[in-house]
């Protein structure tokens, strides 16, 4: 008898060894799922084939399973109630925390630009607002069925949503004027904007990236000549490319009225315009479809661009044109709630909304 204990008790040892050998840190190692949870095995591991994720190691791998899994059932949760107005879902974003989600997007700087431009009255904001007495405004805009939006871009992790909204802005105003869709290059504004308020992939403001765009005075390079990086700190090359005949070159630009979403609607019903929003909250990150209507605040994080204006289910939306790639939101687009109480618009959407002209 006691001959078969210590051979019971040399055999749970080994057994135990072989456990932990398996099961090592360096391992990606599960206790016993359920099916459930075989599932979301399987769906995290699809996710990652779809959008080419691999981590460094087992440890980051269980990580990121964990907050994918999290962010999956929070969507789930969200859309299973059925009284919102959007629903959210799973994109490129859903292995990361929210805080790590915001720390990699950040990057709108809001500058009061009259004030600092004291001395440069030629890039200040022309203190008209030209569509003010604008009064045909029509129900709805939609500047990407007119043929004046280029295809979604994606900025990846570089906070430069600034240098995307403003030139997403002026190649709207292209089309308008020319009757040419041409992309143009955010990789200058990155590479060449750099001074006092814009800094690459770190903060920018689109007043700013404007100001750049009237001092060079010729338009920017195409998106082929100077292609996106998604990094900054390299050498400018503006002067590397000649003038491109294709596109506008900037003159001057205007603030629209702060706080004023009827100012907004006269704008967008003329043109594409930039504008700021907070775009903090796990909401934001895993928009999908539908009217957003929150919750946000108005601390101004990102720089998109506003390509029309509309209502559905009779709900009124600004369309939003992101620079997040196709895989966020509707095909990279966003329908966010318009006149709302707040005198700021939904996620801060009336505070900083400025647009170029060519005149």
């Amino acid at each position: 008898m006691a001959l078969l204990i210590t051979n019971q008790g040399q055999s749970l040892a080994f057994f135990l060894v072989l456990v932990l050998a398996i099961c090592s840190p360096q391992a990606f190692c599960r206790r016993q799922h359920s099916g459930d949870d075989k599932i979301m095995l399987e769906r995290h591991e699809g996710w990652m084939a779809r959008h080419g994720r691999v981590y460094k190691d087992s440890q980051e791998k269980e990580r990121r399973y964990n907050t994918f899994k999290s962010n999956v059932e929070f969507i789930k949760g969200f859309n299973k109630k059925g009284e919102n107005q959007y629903t959210l879902g799973i994109n490129k974003f859903a292995d990361l925390t929210n805080e790590e989600f915001q720390a990699m997007r950040k990057g709108y700087k809001r500058r009061h630009l009259p004030e600092i431009m004291s001395n440069s009255v030629k890039a200040a904001p022309n203190n008209n607002f030209r569509y003010e007495n604008v009064t045909d405004v029509p129900k709805s805009k939609d500047y990407f069925s007119l043929g004046a939006v280029t295809t979604v871009k994606d900025q990846r992790q570089c906070g430069c949503g600034w240098a995307f909204s403003a030139v997403a802005a002026v190649e709207g105003l292209n089309f308008l004027k020319t009757g040419n869709i041409v992309s143009l290059s955010e990789q200058e504004l990155v590479d060449c904007d750099v001074g006092l308020v814009n800094d690459g992939c770190h903060y920018g403001e689109v007043g700013y990236a404007f100001e750049y765009m009237i001092e060079r005075n010729r338009s920017l390079a195409t998106y082929a000549d100077y292609g996106y990086k998604g990094t900054d700190g390299g050498s400018c090359k503006a002067d590397d490319y000649n003038n491109n005949d294709a596109a506008i070159t900037v003159k001057g630009f205007e603030l629209v009225p702060e706080n004023n979403e009827t100012a907004l609607l006269q704008a967008v019903a003329n043109q594409p315009v930039s504008v700021a929003i907070d775009d903090n909250g796990e909401f934001f990150q895993n928009y999908a479809d539908g009217v957003f209507s929150g919750p946000c605040g108005t601390n101004l994080t990102h720089a998109v661009i506003v390509i029309g204006y509309g209502e559905e289910d009779g709900k009124k939306y600004w369309l939003i044109k992101n620079s997040w790639g196709e895989d966020w939101g509707h095909n990279g687009y966003m329908k966010l709630q318009r006149d709302v109480p707040a005198k700021e618009g939904l996620c801060g959407i009336a505070v900083a909304a400025y647009y170029p002209t060519s005149e």
